[in-house]
Parts: structure tokens; sequence; C-alpha cells
């Protein structure tokens, strides 16, 4: 029997309906298309992609924006990373499942892929962090309709070092069909202009692969799963880059209490 993982925010963090999502996607593609005048940033190919997970009316523009891009990689393999919002997990959580609900359709889990990972790495299978888990379930939707034939791998983190993720991310990078999804937000809950200045430092971190700025002043709550990337990225001598920073204050007008977001992509300079 085939164990699939509901889409248990279908509906909250994102529309159930694939028709609504599909129109969302054409919009901000066209905001992209008329508003960024480096064209050339669409042709990247990217080993990884940083991604927000908030509602896709706050967050949807910016995490489309680094998935438009991550689709050209044509990944066969997309492991997701995102911090445990709901329950306490001990290191690193890797969901077992067949298949996940997507309002596209079913994305293919890649179990036999898992069990490789798992002759090196220590998981472990907290199943209702799973169904409850947005910071990786957001991604799913975008994944599915940028990389349709791609297989997932969903690894949600709760107690654990950085260290520990980026040793997975540079195995998972040694094979040329996997691509990553680091899922983080960035600050919560500060003025706009306090937001905007602490966020600030996650945006250099990443940007300029600064580990100490990344694990000192950047607020994140998947700061773990970002710093492993940029570790990883430094490690393998990846280029990085931010490509969208913006906070809900931006949607909402309302600058008393925001949450930050950004998106990013590494990858390798063509040779």
């Amino acid at each position: 029997m085939e164990l699939i993982r509901p889409a248990g925010n279908s509906g909250k963090f994102y529309p159930d309906d694939p028709e609504v999502i599909k129109k969302m996607i054409i919009h901000w593609n066209d905001l992209l298309d008329r508003h960024i005048e480096d064209k050339d940033i669409f042709n990247l190919r990217p080993e990884a992609i940083v991604s927000p997970h908030a509602g896709y009316v706050y967050s949807g523009f910016t995490a489309n924006y680094a998935h438009r891009i991550l689709g050209n990689r044509n990944a066969k393999r997309i492991i997701i990373a995102g911090p445990s919002h709901h329950v306490y997990i001990r290191g690193i959580s890797a969901g077992y499942f067949d298949a996940y609900e997507t309002p596209f359709g079913l994305l293919q889990g890649d179990k036999a892929y898992l069990k490789e990972l798992s002759r090196y790495f220590n998981f472990t299978f907290e199943e209702t962090a799973h169904y409850l888990e947005h910071s990786t379930e957001t991604q799913f939707p975008f994944i599915k309709h940028y990389n349709p034939g791609a297989k997932i791998v969903e690894l949600i983190y709760g107690n654990t070092d950085y260290l520990e993720l980026a040793d997975i991310f540079e195995y998972i990078l040694r094979d040329k069909d996997n691509a990553i999804v680091v899922s983080t937000d960035l600050s919560h809950f500060h003025t706009q202009n306090t937001a905007n200045e602490i966020d600030s430092h996650c945006l250099v971190a990443f940007e300029y692969k600064n580990l100490e700025l990344g694990l000192e002043k950047c607020e994140a709550c998947g700061k773990t799963g970002l710093n492993a990337l940029i570790k990883t990225a430094g490690d393998l001598y990846m280029n990085t880059k931010v490509l969208d920073y913006r906070t809900s204050g931006d949607v909402t007008g309302d600058l008393t209490r925001v949450v930050g977001y950004m998106s990013g992509v590494a990858y390798f300079e063509k040779k």
C-alpha cells in the first residue's frame, strides 16, 4: 500500500484550485518579464535555490522567481529542506512517502534515493511533522508546475547543527541529477525598517557566502538550512545571488509587524 502525504495546507497557504495557481504564476512571470532588466538571470541553471514559505499572497512572487529559474535544471530529483514549525524534531526527519499531493497532481517521492542517503546520514521519520509542515509543502506546487517529472525528497529539520545539513547538501550535489530547495522566511514581526536592517544581514551573508554573518546576525526560521547552503556554496565554489527581497508589509501596507522573504540561487559559473 502506497503512503501518500496529503496536501494539508492546500486552501490555506496556497489555493487548492490549480487554475488559480496558474493564473498567479502567469501574473508573477509577466511582472518579472517586464521589470527585470538582466534577462540573463532567467537562463541560469542553479544547483540550489532559496525560497520563502509564507502564504502565496505574501511570498508567492518571491518564491516563483527562484522556482522559475530552477526549472532550467530539468533535475530528476529535488530535495526540499525546511524547518519544523509544529513538531519538535531532534535532528532531521525524512519523508518516507511514495507520493505527495498537490493541486496539480501527485509528486512522486524518491524512496530509493532516500534509502541511499540513509546509509550515510541519520534520519528519523516523524510522520506527524510532515503532515503539518508548510515550509516544505508550499514548495510542492511550484515544483510540480516547473519540474513535473522530478521526484522529490522531503527533509524537515529541528534541533540540528547546520554542519550536519551541509554535509548532506554536499553529498546530494555530487549527483548532477539532483537539485536542492532551501525553504526559509527571514525575520518575524518587527517594524518594516527594523526588518529591512536585520534581513540585510541574511542577504549579504548569502550573496557573499559570509557564513560568520549568517550565523551571528541573520534572523530566519530556516537559518540552519540557509547557513548549510552558504557553507556548501563556499566549499564547492558556487556563485550565489539574491533574486528578490520584500516583506509582508509590501503587500498589506501594515509596516508595524512584518515578515521578511528572500529568494536566491546557487550555481556554477558556465565554462
